[in-house]
């Protein structure tokens, strides 16, 4: 039922949904593909058999070793792009039950998820479902760096606060100024993100100070640009920050302008600017 309702949330078709519902029918009952094929059509059948080959896939296999070759397989077997959403669903799931089971399983899972199933959901673009698999494989995988970050994120958290409303308010302003519509929103870096940052400059959380990132969503295309040009007005440009991620997208589709300046207080700060529909893919893929 989990599984299925994290794909209605993604709007997936009705044999998908079914899948999802029947994922573990083959493997964990005498349900077999001619029972689902007979009850509930060819369809679903051979989601269902590709959702069940890759969990065998990756039955006993030395992970961290052979990670992009798996995930390379994967990606060969799974004909139907929606055998991987369900899979996805489906690990999703797991990771936020690991709790109940053994520590040794646990480890297992949370490395195969880092190693496989994180970067998938990376490559498909959902950054909503990669930012939740890769902060609880660090919660499982590094216990004692994921509650130093937590505790060093909510240590600043006022005073994190009190800056987001500020610079919010300062783009909305600035932006309605220049005749710009749009939202802005602020938000911390999810764990996984922050420790990157942390490995990249070999420091600790409290010498870093821009995990609060901002979004700007606008309404068409030309004012993605324009409110570029008016954050740029107010703040002074880190260089080899900026990338333009709407003339040449990434593979996975995503389009957004990111940039990062010195801020308010001397603060490195790191804005996103994409249209609404740029967001829908960005978020789900």
């Amino acid at each position: 039922l989990a599984v299925a309702s994290l794909l209605t949330e993604m709007h997936l078709d009705v044999a998908s949904i079914c899948s999802g519902l029947l994922h573990d029918a083959v493997e964990d009952t005498d349900a077999s593909l001619e029972d689902i094929a007979r009850l509930l059509g060819k369809e679903v059948s051979i989601l269902v058999d590709g959702v069940t080959k890759i969990s065998g896939l990756t039955e006993g296999t030395p992970v961290a070793r052979q990670a992009e070759s798996l995930r390379k397989m994967i990606l060969a077997m799974a004909g139907d792009i929606r055998v991987l959403l369900i899979k996805l669903a489906d690990r999703l799931h797991n990771m936020r039950t690991l709790g109940y089971l053994p520590e040794s399983k646990q480890h297992r899972i949370a490395l195969e998820t880092r190693e496989i199933y994180a970067p998938m959901a990376h490559r498909m673009g959902i950054r909503r479902w990669q930012a939740e698999l890769e902060d609880l494989a660090l919660f499982y995988l590094e216990p004692q760096i994921y509650r130093r970050i937590k505790e060093g994120v909510a240590t600043r958290k006022d005073d994190r606060d009190r800056f987001k409303l500020d610079v919010m308010a300062k783009i909305e302003k600035a932006m309605a100024k220049h005749g710009i519509k749009g939202k802005v929103t602020g938000r911390s870096k999810h764990f996984a993100s922050i420790y990157q940052k942390m490995i990249r400059r070999n420091v600790d959380i409290d010498e870093l100070y821009d995990i609060t990132a901002f979004r700007v969503i606008v309404d068409n295309l030309r004012d993605c640009y324009e409110a570029l040009g008016v954050i740029h007005t107010m703040w002074k440009p880190i260089p080899g920050r900026f990338r333009d991620y709407i003339g040449m997208p990434k593979p996975n589709g995503y389009q957004s302008l990111h940039t990062a300046v010195v801020g308010p207080m001397g603060q490195r700060m790191e804005v996103q600017i994409r249209t609404e529909e740029m967001h829908k893919v960005a978020e789900e893929g």
